[in-house]
């Protein structure tokens, strides 16, 4: 239970402070207003490029946060039911030695860091190491493609 307690402090924290000093790249809030370990976040994007929404869910102890976008994503590194799979999101040694225990989860990252590796890994895929392998495959060898296909998706979630 200590450890409970523990990380609602940090986590209330993390969410006071983005409250009174905003990012650019993105505006967090909580799902349910009783629950601090639930946050939905959205992600604006430069001018003229879609939104993406997602939603975190911080677990009641100091481990790395499940992510999962809410929208439709067409993206090497997200599953198809929108979970993203990014290392710092990996806790532990890497049991296929492909990610530096560097990479992988700290409990020093907080959301604001979390969520700026997601939006820097949206715009620069990593597409050999795929959640989505068709994304993955269109992204490397059909750019134009990868870009409709993207479009398309955005597209398709804001009409409902």
């Amino acid at each position: 239970m200590a450890g409970n307690s523990r990380a609602r402090i940090i986590i209330q924290k993390e969410l006071t402070d983005l409250m009174r000093n905003p990012v650019d790249w993105f505006s967090a809030g909580l799902v349910w207003e009783d629950n601090i370990f639930e946050w939905i976040l959205l992600i604006l994007g430069p001018p003229d490029t879609p939104y993406f929404s997602f939603l975190l869910i911080t677990p009641p102890v100091l481990c790395p946060p499940t992510v999962k976008f809410v929208s439709d994503m067409w993206h090497p590194n997200i599953y198809p039911d929108g979970e993203v799979c990014i290392s710092i999101l990996h806790a532990g040694e890497d049991p296929y030695g492909y990610e530096l225990f560097s990479e992988r989860w700290s409990p020093v990252h907080t959301v604001e860091s979390i969520v700026l590796s997601i939006i820097s890994l949206l715009s620069s895929p990593n597409d050999e190491a795929s959640a989505n392998v068709e994304a993955a495959i269109e992204w490397r060898d059909k750019r134009e493609d990868f870009i409709k296909s993207v479009k398309r998706t955005v597209r398709r979630s804001q009409e409902g």
